[in-house]
Order: C-alpha cells, then sequence, then structure tokens
C-alpha cells in the first residue's frame, strides 16, 4: 500500500496519493477524492473527508504522530479499495460498502498479515540458521543480520511475486500515474496526459520508500535493544524466549513506524540535498518494481483524481 497522505513538498497545495482498483485515490488537505476508469470508459469520481486519527495536538508531535498516521492511512486506503472494487464490477449500491466492523477485521487481517510475514517469519527462519549454526543467539548480531537479509528477501520476492498477476500489474501502472501527475502538480504545470507523460514515474515520498525505512530502522533497531531487554528478563525456556522477543519486536513496530515517518518527511522536505539523494535511492529503486508506466489514459484518471481533490466544491 502507497503511504504518502502527508509526505508532499512545498507546492501550490500539498498532496499524496495511492492508486486503487482501474483508478487512482488523492489526497488535497482534509479531502480524499477516487476516480475510477469504468468497463464502459466513463471516469467515476468521488469525494469525502479524509479520516483522521491525528486530533489531539500531542499525536501531531514529530517522533509520536507516525504511527496514527500510519493507522488512519491504512483506513482511507481499504476505503478507497472497496470503493474502486465496487466500482470495477460496476456495482453501484452502497450496501456494499465497508461497515465499521468489516473494516476492522479487515485492517487487524491485514496488519496481522504484514506483521507475521515481515517480523514473525524471518525470525523464525533466522532461529532456524542458529540451529544450523549458520548464525549465533538471538542476542548475537549474526542472528539480526540474518533476520533483516530474509526480510528483505521476502520483501522483495513478495513484490516481484504480485507484480506477476495482470491486475496488479495495472495497479502498478496507476501507480505509475499517480507519481507522474503529482510531480507535475509540484511542477507548476498544466495537469495534460501531454505535460505529464514526461515526468518520472518514481517518487521520493512513495509508501514503497517508506516501508523500506521501516524495514532497515527495524534491523537496526532489533540489533540494538533486543540483546540489551535481554540483560534485564530473558525466559529460560527456548520456546517462551523466542516469543518473548517477537512480543517485543511486534511492540517495537511502534516506535519503528514513527522514526520512518520523520525520516520520510525530512528526505521529502530537503530532496535536493545529497544526504537525502542517498537515503532515498534504495526506495526509488524499488519503485522499479511497484511502478509501472502508464498510458494516457490512466494519467487521465490520475489528473481526475488530483482535481476533484484540491477543487472539492466543484467535486462535491
Amino acid at each position: 500500500m502507497n503511504l504518502r497522505g502527508l509526505f508532499a513538498l512545498a507546492a501550490p497545495q500539498a498532496v499524496g496519493g495511492q492508486a486503487v482498483i482501474e483508478g487512482v485515490m488523492m489526497r488535497a488537505k482534509d479531502n480524499l477524492a477516487i476516480a475510477i476508469r469504468k468497463s464502459d470508459g466513463e471516469i467515476v469520481t468521488e469525494i469525502r473527508p479524509w479520516f483522521t486519527l491525528v486530533r489531539h495536538p500531542l499525536l501531531k508531535k514529530p517522533f509520536l504522530r507516525g504511527f496514527p498516521v500510519l493507522m488512519e492511512t491504512m483506513v482511507n486506503g481499504i476505503k478507497a479499495l472497496n470503493f474502486s472494487a465496487m466500482q470495477a464490477a460496476e456495482d453501484d449500491d452502497d450496501d456494499g460498502e465497508l461497515t465499521t466492523w468489516h473494516l476492522v477485521l479487515t485492517m487487524v487481517i491485514a496488519l496481522g498479515a504484514a506483521l507475521g510475514l515481515f517480523v514473525v517469519l524471518p525470525h523464525f527462519l533466522s532461529v532456524g540458521m542458529e540451529q544450523l549454526d549458520l548464525a549465533g543467539d538471538v542476542d548475537s548480531l549474526s542472528f539480526h543480520i540474518w533476520d533483516g537479509f530474509i526480510k528483505m528477501v521476502i520483501f522483495v520476492g513478495y513484490i516481484l511475486a504480485i507484480s506477476l498477476i495482470p491486475d496488479i500489474r495495472r495497479v502498478f501502472q496507476y501507480h505509475g500515474a499517480e507519481h507522474k501527475v503529482i510531480w507535475t502538480w509540484e511542477a507548476g504545470k498544466e495537469l495534460t496526459p501531454e505535460a505529464t507523460r514526461f515526468y518520472s514515474r518514481l517518487h521520493p515520498r512513495c509508501g514503497t520508500a517508506f516501508l523500506l525505512f521501516v524495514l532497515v530502522i527495524s534491523i537496526m533497531l532489533y540489533a540494538v535493544l533486543v540483546p540489551y531487554v535481554l540483560t534485564f528478563y530473558s525466559p529460560e525456556h527456548f520456546f517462551m524466549k523466542h516469543l518473548y522477543i517477537v512480543g517485543m519486536k511486534l511492540f517495537l513496530m511502534i516506535p519503528v513506524s514513527c522514526i520512518a515517518y520523520e525520516m520520510i518527511k525530512f528526505a521529502g522536505k530537503y530532496s535536493k540535498s545529497v544526504l537525502c539523494k542517498i537515503m532515498c535511492w534504495p526506495g526509488l529503486m524499488m519503485q522499479l518494481l511497484t511502478t509501472k508506466e502508464p498510458d494516457d489514459s490512466q494519467i487521465e484518471v490520475a489528473i481526475a483524481a488530483l482535481r476533484c481533490a484540491v477543487n472539492a466544491e466543484e467535486c462535491a
């Protein structure tokens, strides 16, 4: 999922977006706009208020805002995906929208699957490396090197695997269209396919870069904190010890996401500096997998979504 809801550079108006099924979601200020290309060629747009969890002033503070922003972006993204799926199926029945309980269940399943795939599985595969004498105990650096390596392999392998699915490839094309249109907007150019198609499909504030930051920070944080915490308490039973460590890692995803958010905000704000270019380079390279070159019809959909987001009154 793209997580650029608030990761915007200085522009006429800060915007962020996400690719959905046969369309694009764009966010501008407190507005969320979704544009979908239906099977008959018509572009359908929907304008909604942006659901936010960052209401209390404390949650707007640096290094505290990242996790609630991640959660609210997931909520809005799932809602947008649900709407796009309904439109792609030519089902205009409002009863098809996710209820609150369906939304909560979907988020729990999505989070559980992500944490299982990128936290729990790499840990226990690293335990296997320990049993094969290819890594040290969990408090050793070699264990966490294996843990990080396995995470990266799973992450890249997952993206490569889903990119082979034709429908996902089209989503990746809309992802590229979203980036190109945002580049055009930030450059102050006219929003037309002709003006947009020459911009890059890669963008430094993409959610792919955010996920990469999360992976890298988690690897470094686990390597330092896990051995430190184990000096205070370490269950004697082998299985309980590793369950305890996995639980610790899951909890640490909260500060990890907060740190990653501040890093991508910093990278977006100072994108022209050498340091930020170095920070953004791995994320841009990963976007070679998560974005594809769009055609003009897909760019038109992204333009429709952006125009609707920044001119909500006209689309309401």
